[in-house]
């Protein structure tokens, strides 16, 4: 018997081709209907609720030759990807306010911006011996500026001085007995606010001011320490309270001066009093400064050594001074040590003062005092001495360098300085 024929295939020839075209027309139609059918509710609820899908996080590529702009519309998404807003990362910002295009071929992450240099301002170097001097000062007496002087005046002065090659005014505060200021210590213990002035309160607030704005200082000149003469308001009263030192003080021709005794505590109390509230009344001075008048004369009656009580009493008044407002630095412009010791009992080589000028109004000895006035902060002169100037400022041991208007005129005196400066280049 032959051998049965099995049939091959799935026997689809025998199925009529019109069947078969009705069969693929309803799968087709199907089929586009899962696609709008959400599968998901026919999941169970656990199942729901696992599912944590992923967040995309879109890495900007590489342009190719394509500026990259952010737009504020929202972008197209690409067919096939999930239908789940992404989590945009923003892209750079730089510190430019102006947004700037990124080059062709590279990409937009932000680049590693070095810094630029920056270049040290550095203040002009002195351009000639003269502006090299530390301190280039000139003294104002009592008076020269405070008498009838607004707010304005003495702005325009201290600018007039700058503009004449100095940098340190070294203004009268202080002398005769009496302060050119509102003092309340003068008023509780002599009766007296201030020197017979017609002076405005804030003088020396604007003073300063308007100094340290120009890169100035101001030293406060105690002029005339511990002297006064019978002009001076506080003088009988000095006399009634036994306050006078016995004797005449002949220091110079023609004045009569008479010492207030510091070896008394009522007078050394009152000094350090005075001192005390001037820091404190003016923390932004730069500098307090006595002169030789911070002495006892020679020749005066009685062999009477005060050297170690006027020692005594200015350091203490120093220390009290310096509690006060440490910022301030105490000086002196005195004569040289071994005359200021010999001639008027003061030994300020041990008062511990933090600047020493050396006064030099006396031409006989000028070269002798300029000896010592090289070991120390520097030099005073008088008007009448500016001819001296171009040795003095071509003298790199001479730090700096005062000059006193023994005229009393001290803008003139200002102006004869910048011009016998301008010799000296």
């Amino acid at each position: 018997m032959p051998p049965k024929k099995e049939n091959n295939g799935c026997g689809c020839a025998s199925i009529p081709f019109s069947l078969i075209i009705v069969l693929f027309g309803v799968g087709y139609w199907g089929f586009r209907q899962l696609d709008r059918l959400n599968i998901s509710q026919f999941l169970p609820n656990n199942q729901q609720n696992n599912q944590q899908p992923t967040t995309p996080i879109l890495t900007p590529a590489p342009s190719q030759g394509v500026t990259v702009v952010k737009s504020p519309l929202p972008q197209a998404i690409p067919t096939g990807t999930p239908t789940t807003k992404p989590q945009v990362i923003p892209l750079p910002v730089t510190n430019s306010p102006l947004s700037q295009a990124t080059p062709a071929g590279t990409p937009t992450t932000k680049p590693q911006v070095s810094a630029l240099p920056v270049t040290p301002k550095n203040s002009p170097s002195p351009q000639n011996p003269w502006e090299k001097k530390k301190i280039r000062g000139i003294y104002l007496s009592r008076y020269q500026v405070t008498n009838n002087a607004n707010e304005r005046t003495i702005r325009e002065r201290v600018r007039y001085y700058r503009s004449q090659g100095i940098n340190t005014i070294i203004h009268g505060v202080w002398g005769n007995g009496c302060t050119m200021y509102n003092s309340e210590v003068m008023q509780q213990t002599l009766g007296y606010k201030s020197c017979p002035n017609q002076f405005q309160d804030r003088w020396l607030d604007w003073l300063i001011d308007e100094a340290h704005k120009q890169g100035m200082q101001v030293h406060a000149y105690f002029e005339k320490g511990i002297k006064i003469d019978k002009n001076s308001p506080i003088f009988d009263l000095a006399i009634s309270k036994r306050w006078i030192v016995p004797g005449v003080d002949k220091t110079y021709a023609g004045i009569d001066h008479y010492l207030l005794d510091v070896e008394l505590p009522e007078v050394a109390n009152f000094f350090k009093k005075i001192s005390v509230e001037f820091v404190k009344k003016y923390p932004n001075i730069d500098a307090v400064q006595w002169d030789d008048y911070l002495g006892y004369h020679a020749e005066l009656p009685g062999k009477v050594d005060r050297t170690a009580h006027l020692t005594n009493f200015v350091r203490q008044m120093r220390a009290d001074m310096k509690k006060a407002n440490p910022s301030v630095s105490f000086d002196l412009c005195h004569h040289n040590p071994y005359w200021g010791k010999r001639y008027f009992a003061a030994d300020w080589q041990n008062w511990n003062v933090d600047r020493a000028f050396i006064q030099i109004y006396n031409d006989a000895n000028f070269n002798q005092e300029l000896d010592y006035a090289e070991k120390y902060e520097g030099v005073a002169i008088s008007d009448k001495q500016l001819y001296r100037l171009k040795e003095l400022v071509n003298n790199p041991k001479i730090k700096s360098i005062l000059v006193f208007p023994s005229s009393g005129k001290p803008e003139e005196t200002a102006a004869l300085l910048k011009n016998a400066i301008s010799v000296t280049k």
